[in-house]
């Protein structure tokens, strides 16, 4: 295998030619090895300038020539000689072909950002001014950026040159795209399904700093002028600078590697790159180089793995790519059929899923489940002998509602994760050829031969899944797993995220979409929509309904750009490709939608007594109303009733009844509005808004039981209550009590007549007054007896009869069945869909 490096890179002039800026070195000299000593000699004179383990070196030539005769010539020379000699040693590394297997995990450099006991260089010649418009250049960005104009072929000064005339100079300006341009530059060279640069450990460092590079491109003012420029006087001829910048900054936050971990091959992508970073992280903030350096090599052997996969037995599998072998004797797969498990291997493809049962004597013929038809689907189960369901770590698989399902056990002694691991690998491929179906031409559409690269589109969608189902092997090697390992695969995250299908259209035009080959009707072009590289995909195979939504329509209308720097359609400097504009506002979605269910979730209170208690709080408000206006009626503070029945009667005579709804509405969306605006200024607290009960004194069993029954008991007497009001309304209605319906009648025709006679104010104010005067002396009398004869003409109505009938097991057979008939088409229509 070739390196990635230009071989130009070897040959290193001590002195170039050409003025340059200034020689740089960053050197992690090992703090109890004999060798520091000598590469580092200011570290005995002050040990705190040698705490932090970096050191850069660097001075202008004509500096060098001035100070060379104060020197002692031997120890100028012994020391060039050793700088010469590490840095030859350091390129041979860099730039030779790699030659160590990438299942060993022992690289020389791989914690090079972790331990301080080893000692190890970056060399390179900084061509480029560390002085821009935004701030001084940090050393993880000069180092990245003169890295990677060195595998462009050119130097850090000609791509910053370059980059000056594409772009405007806002854009230019900004340390951070020129970081992107040199690293998307180079990148962009290759295409293959897994960037090959990725088995070499000095790019997999090298894209760490680049992260590092892109998260802080400047240095602050307090560190360039204070502790991390310190200069010290060393040998005569050089100068060397205390340096602790990836001491302080060693640890890559989420921003940054969502930005860049996508742009590699295989090593990411847009939907899921936010899940992938959160595992690795453990849901911490960064990661640190030794987790990113060991999920890649875990990454890169699954791809190994996958090239040693050999099942012979399986003669069906030609054509076809093994994805992932499950066949252990520690971890077996059990297949139940008839409450009978029998122990087998399974394999899956980009295809199928494929079943050898172990016979008594040996292995016997080879099952296939197609998981490309329509009508696929996967769930999760549970298993047991008898008929039981004791054993919650399987699987049901079927490739439609006319084959009979797999239950597939996947028995797991060290964890829980294997079956939902598992579960997530079959419905990635499943959830693949739903969005071939989905998004991608018909079968035999000939239209794909009018875009270049079209037919390809196929095996590039079957490549974002194969991908996916890879990095989930790696994290679970690695022991870095999500709770639900679906959202760490694309297709099968975007089935069912918020925003996914506007996701999946993004994929759809990145996989078939491309430049026009042939000439086409003007009329094909109606309605088509255009990558960011400008190419097309036909409004023909815009087939799924989720094209014609105003998601949809109002995204497609905002893909332009007009400052972005386009490399290829997955590589835009300044800007964000359509896949990643779509995956951030699927991610906002998703975390709304989390949110929500958060709230909901914790308002669902077990037990009855705290949903009592729930209730009293929500329903608080109305409470204080209600005992305010009671007091109100016992005139219980006689100025303050007084002034409300006047202001009640003076909008009833003064006819603003019709204005008291509106003003209602007004008042109540500004004080609407109001909070909002003191909740965003924080004046009201992070508690404001928090429903707060008590819990519940602790009980045994025998006292939940007890209140249990008591609650139901009280709940069956309030329902007894509200049924026989409704049964007495019915013989009232109905004319059960002919004398009673009669009486009621008259009232209701007396009660109309007036309502047409006398006006409505009169009425509604008589209504008030006798309101407002039942609790006083002179009517109380009065009012208790009128009660008193309403509640004993009430007790004499009866109450509607009620007939129970027998139980007819007939009838009711019959309605489970036809029950049972109707949710097994839903089902299956759901399955479909």
């Amino acid at each position: 295998m070739q390196s990635s490096f230009p071989k130009s890179l070897l040959p290193f002039s001590l002195i170039p030619k050409h003025q340059h800026q200034a020689l740089c070195k960053i050197v992690c000299c090992a703090n109890n090895s004999s060798s520091s000593s000598s590469s580092c000699p200011s570290s005995s004179a002050s040990s705190s300038d040698n705490k932090h383990g970096f050191k850069l070196l660097g001075h202008s030539i004509g500096d060098i020539k001035s100070k060379l005769n104060d020197f002692d010539g031997s120890s100028v020379q012994d020391a060039l000689n050793i700088w010469v000699s590490k840095t030859t040693n350091f390129w041979n590394e860099v730039a030779s072909p790699l030659v160590k297997n990438v299942h060993d995990k022992n690289h020389t450099m791989g914690n090079a950002y972790e331990l301080s006991d080893v000692e190890e260089f970056f060399m390179t010649e900084q061509t480029i001014d560390s002085r821009t418009p935004g701030g001084d250049l940090s050393l993880a960005a000069i180092v990245s950026i003169e890295q990677f104009s060195r595998m462009n072929g050119l130097t850090g000064k000609k791509m910053h040159r370059i980059f000056k005339a594409l772009v405007p100079a806002h854009v230019s300006n900004d340390a951070r795209n020129l970081v992107e341009y040199c690293c998307f530059r180079f990148l962009s060279r290759d295409s293959s399904d897994i960037h090959p640069s990725l088995k070499e450990p000095a790019f997999q460092r090298l894209i760490f700093v680049t992260m590092l590079a892109w998260e802080h491109p400047y240095t602050n003012e307090k560190e360039s002028r204070g502790t991390i420029w310190r200069e010290s006087f060393i040998s005569g001829s050089f100068f060397y600078l205390d340096y602790f910048y990836y001491e302080k900054r060693k640890l890559v936050g989420e921003e940054a590697f969502v930005r860049i971990a996508p742009a590699i091959s295989g090593l990411a992508d847009w939907p899921t790159v936010h899940s992938v970073f959160k595992a690795l992280s453990g849901g911490q903030k960064s990661i640190s180089f030794q987790v990113w350096s060991k999920y890649i090599a875990e990454l890169l052997n699954v791809y190994e793995g996958r090239k040693s996969y050999n099942v012979p037995e399986i003669s069906q599998i030609s054509g076809e790519r093994i994805l992932c072998l499950g066949s252990s004797r520690k971890r077996p797969v059990l297949k139940w059929e008839n409450n009978i498990a029998w122990p087998g291997n399974i394999t899956l493809t980009d295809k199928a899923l494929y079943y050898e049962a172990i016979g008594l004597k040996g292995k016997v013929d080879v099952i296939r489940m197609d998981l490309t038809r329509l009508g696929s689907w996967v769930e999760k189960t549970r298993v047991g002998p008898f008929g039981s369901d004791l054993f919650d770590s399987a699987i049901s698989v079927t490739s439609g509602p006319e084959v009979k399902p797999w239950v597939l056990e996947f028995v797991d002694l060290g964890g829980e994760m294997r079956r939902d691991v598992w579960h997530a690998f079959i419905k990635e491929v499943i959830c693949l050829y739903q969005f071939i179906r989905d998004f991608g031409p018909g079968d035999g559409d000939q239209s794909v031969r009018h875009i270049y690269g079209a037919q390809k589109g196929y095996q590039r969608a079957t490549t974002y899944a194969i991908n996916g189902i890879a990095r989930l092997q790696a994290l679970q090697f690695t022991k870095k797993l999500l709770d639900e390992p679906t959202k760490l695969v694309p297709f099968s995250y975007l089935q069912n995220a918020p925003y996914g299908d506007i996701v999946c259209q993004t994929l759809a035009v990145n996989c078939w979409g491309g430049q026009l080959v042939t000439r086409f009707k003007e009329t094909e072009f109606d309605d088509d929509v255009y990558d960011i590289d400008g190419g097309v995909y036909f409004r023909r195979w815009m087939r799924h309904p989720s094209w014609n939504s105003s998601a949809s329509i109002a995204f497609w209308k905002n893909t332009l750009m007009k400052q972005a720097l386009v490399l290829s359609k997955n590589l835009v400097v300044a800007d964000k490709t359509l896949v990643e504009k779509a995956a951030i506002m699927c991610r906002h979605k998703y975390a709304e939608v989390e949110k929500t269910q958060a709230t909901i979730d914790a308002a669902m209170i077990e037990g009855i007594p705290s949903n009592i208690d729930l209730f009293k709080e929500l329903v608080l408000p109305l409470t204080v109303i209600a005992k305010n206006f009671g007091k109100l009626k016992r005139w219980e503070e006689p100025h303050l009733t007084a002034s409300f029945l006047a202001f009640v009667y003076a909008l009833i005579y003064r006819n603003l009844l019709s204005y008291v709804f509106p003003v209602t509405l007004m008042v109540l969306a500004t004080s609407m509005l109001v909070l909002k605006g003191l909740k965003e200024q924080g004046r009201l607290g992070r508690t404001f808004g928090k429903v707060t009960i008590h819990d519940q004194p602790p009980s045994n069993t025998i006292e939940k039981i007890i209140a249990v029954k008591e609650a139901m008991r009280d709940l069956e007497k309030y329902m007894q209550n509200i049924n026989v009001s409704l049964l007495k309304i019915r013989t009232i209605i109905l004319a059960g009590q002919p004398q009673i319906t009669t009486e009621v009648a008259m009232v209701l025709l007396f009660g109309s007549t007036i309502l047409l006679t006398v006006p409505f104010k009169y009425v509604l104010s008589f209504l008030i007054l006798d309101l407002f005067t039942q609790e006083l002396k002179f009517r109380k009398e009065m009012v208790v007896k009128l009660l008193s004869f309403l509640k004993a003409r009430w007790d004499t109505v009866p109450a509607a009869p009620v007939s129970v009938l027998p139980f007819n097991s007939t009838n009711t057979d019959a309605k489970i069945v036809k029950k049972e008939t109707n949710d097994a088409q839903k089902l299956e229509r759901m399955r479909y869909n």
